[in-house]
């Protein structure tokens, strides 16, 4: 027999609502590129031109609503061995993504 409450594993029912998130962990970023509204690949276009902008060890941030750059910011942070710290979501839609400059 299977009680409503929480789940046996210690998550909560299928049903339940979400916990609230978390605020954002680590560094405030010292630049903000705002791509909103611009399809793939200017964001990543927009970072690359900006991120020497930013000192080695600190964090830039590319706003951007295009699905396109959820896959793309992280690829070009591999590729180019920078660090991609986080994604998080916007209230007014869209995506931010944390980038930390390392070289």
């Amino acid at each position: 027999m299977r009680f409503r409450g929480r789940a046996r594993n210690g998550t909560a029912p299928a049903g339940a609502a979400p916990p609230p998130e978390a605020p954002a962990a680590g560094p405030p970023p010292v630049l903000v590129i705002d791509a909103l509204g611009r399809k793939c690949p200017i964001p990543i276009i927009m970072l690359a031109e900006r991120i020497r902008e930013v000192p080695v060890g600190q964090v830039v941030a590319v706003l951007a609503d295009d699905a396109a750059a959820r896959t793309d910011v992280p690829a070009w942070c591999r590729m180019k061995s920078q660090d991609f710290v986080r994604e998080e979501t916007l209230q007014q839609g869209g995506w931010g993504f944390h980038i930390r400059r390392t070289y």
